[in-house]
């Protein structure tokens, strides 16, 4: 065969793989933030969602847990455990990608964050795997507030301490980061090797969004803002690998020196629609007693 013919015939092979209607979808982390709204919207959809979590068999960090929880889909939402931009995200992913390609998954949907350069090589790794790719950038959670270790300082101590003095950010639903990955799922390949950016509704400071969770709770809930240096040695001594705080230090130094101070517009772009506003999450988590003491 000619190296024309095949070309042709590997374009044709990729375009029938992207034109392939999405069925069967594997969500990692589909027990977390993210993964667990993607998962439930996926099903909402009439998708068949395989969750991929180590309570499934499925651990990123052992290849030989990957085939069997690959091996049928038509596509997979990649969510890195830790964070995309975190040390060994980049090789993972690749790694992980390449293995779904070959086993037939090639829409592939990775979160990624929203001005976090350290995440690059992990967006590149996933195009260079030979998947049908969409890339989600998403802003910083509204739900970082009512999920994980900073509800936890608001509930118990009525303070948040964080790295992020006067910056603005708009912070974002996940449930609007689900809704997007399931309609590039089942938009055929009319999102595919696209990258997506994904904002809240308006900015907000760190010390705003307490201030607006103190109001809907009645509760006097403080913020105090931190270095990033001094953030990371509390970490320290929380007991937090030295690695991992170098590495979160790093990227909160990233992600909080004012580049995310604007609003994106993949969720109206995707959904056609405006974000979920943060003063609307916040007075469904206050009803739901999220941070009472």
């Amino acid at each position: 065969m000619t190296n024309t013919a095949e070309n042709t015939a590997r374009n044709r092979a990729r375009n029938s793989a992207r034109n392939t209607q999405v069925r069967r979808v594997v969500v990692t982390g589909a027990t977390g933030r993210t993964g667990s709204r993607v998962a439930r919207a996926a099903e909402a959809a009439g998708l068949t969602v395989r969750a991929a979590s180590r309570a499934t068999g499925f651990d990123w960090w052992d290849a030989s847990t990957w085939a069997d929880t690959l091996r049928g889909a038509d596509a997979a939402y990649l969510a890195h455990p830790s964070d995309v931009g975190a040390p060994g995200a980049a090789e993972v992913v690749g790694a992980l990608a390449r293995e779904a390609v070959g086993l037939g998954v090639r829409r592939l949907v990775l979160l990624s964050a929203r001005g976090e350069d350290q995440a690059l090589p992990t967006e590149e790794a996933l195009r260079a795997s030979g998947a049908d790719w969409t890339v989600v950038r998403a802003a910083w959670f509204a739900q970082n507030f009512s999920e994980g270790p900073l509800v936890a300082e608001l509930r118990e101590r009525g303070e948040l301490v964080f790295p992020a003095d006067g910056v603005r950010e708009p912070f974002l639903d996940v449930r609007d980061i689900a809704d997007v990955v399931v309609r590039v799922l089942t938009s055929g390949d009319r999102y595919a090797e696209r990258i997506l950016t994904l904002s809240g509704a308006r900015l907000l400071t760190f010390g705003e969004a307490v201030a607006e969770i103190a109001a809907a709770t009645g509760r006097p809930l403080r913020y105090r803002a931190v270095s990033t240096r001094d953030y990371g040695e509390a970490l320290a001594g929380f007991g937090v690998p030295p690695q991992e705080v170098a590495g979160m230090t790093e990227i909160f130094g990233t992600l909080l020196d004012g580049r995310n101070a604007h609003l994106s517009d993949g969720v109206r772009e995707v959904l056609g629609r405006a974000p979920r506003d943060f003063g609307d999450f916040v007075r469904e988590e206050a009803a739901a007693g999220t941070w009472q003491a």
